[in-house]
């Protein structure tokens, strides 16, 4: 699996990091900014460790927190459970101005029968308070798959259900290793293109589904019997007919 290029990598953490929480209220606001690199962890097979390194791109000293969990997936929700599976040294730092830390990480549980998936959360620590300051944090979140000693492929398959009234396009991935969808586009025999609206993340993890909303452009009732089909995955290009299956 190819990695992504160093300027991809760098606009993908500010995407991640535009995740914050606003700790005070008052006239005056700071925020740290924070650049992680990878921001994808790929740990092969027979692989126990690897580190990431976070640097510190703010005129002033900032501390953080760094967490691992195990990762799953269910609909369009994304789960994180505490885990020992991963261990990362150190899980506190202070990084000054233009400095970075070296985290290091060790996956304890090797992967069995299908890939494993984790992610390292990278949180900010707010400063002490100061009266009519406002200080903004960021969580940064890295995913982490790792590859068990076995074969692994993915097994995507796409369909459409109703459900409430509403389409959706479902795709279940049956295989042992993740898919990413990007890019999809969805057609009518008529040529009408429809939107698909979904704020998960673009991971189909194995063994899990994911679901878009189908939109009209007009806003208009669907009618959906089948539909074209064109995105983007890791597998290649897909250029396919989807059907409705499923009416609940």
């Amino acid at each position: 699996m190819a990695l992504q290029n160093s300027t991809r990598l760098k606009a993908a953490a500010s995407v991640l990091a535009a995740f914050f929480l606003i700790l005070l209220t008052g006239p005056a606001a700071f925020a740290q900014s924070l650049a992680v690199l990878p921001v994808n962890i790929f740990l092969s097979p027979g692989q126990t460790a690897t580190s990431l390194t976070v640097t510190n791109q703010g005129s002033s000293e900032t501390a953080i927190q760094v967490r691992a969990y195990a990762w799953s997936q269910k609909d369009s929700d994304d789960p994180l459970a505490e885990t020992t599976a991963v261990l990362l040294s150190p899980p506190l730092a202070t990084i000054a101005p233009g400095a970075s830390q070296v985290i290091r990480l060790i996956l304890r549980k090797a992967p069995q029968g299908q890939e494993a998936t984790y992610r390292i959360l990278v949180d900010q620590i707010p400063p002490p308070g100061e009266p009519g300051v406002v200080h903004f944090v960021l969580r940064l979140s890295i995913p982490i798959f790792a590859l068990p000693s076995v074969r692994c492929i993915p097994d995507v398959q796409f369909h459409i259900e109703s459900d409430a009234g509403q389409f959706y396009l479902v795709a279940t991935n049956a295989g042992k290793l993740h898919e990413v969808i990007r890019d999809i586009v969805l057609t009518t025999d008529d040529g009408r293109t429809l939107k698909t609206e979904s704020k998960a993340l673009p991971y189909i993890l194995p063994g899990s589904t994911r679901r878009w909303q189908i939109v009209a452009p007009d806003s208009q009732p669907l009618q959906i019997d089948t539909l074209r089909m064109t995105a983007k995955m890791n597998a290649g290009a897909v250029d396919q007919k989807v059907r409705l299956v499923t009416a609940r």
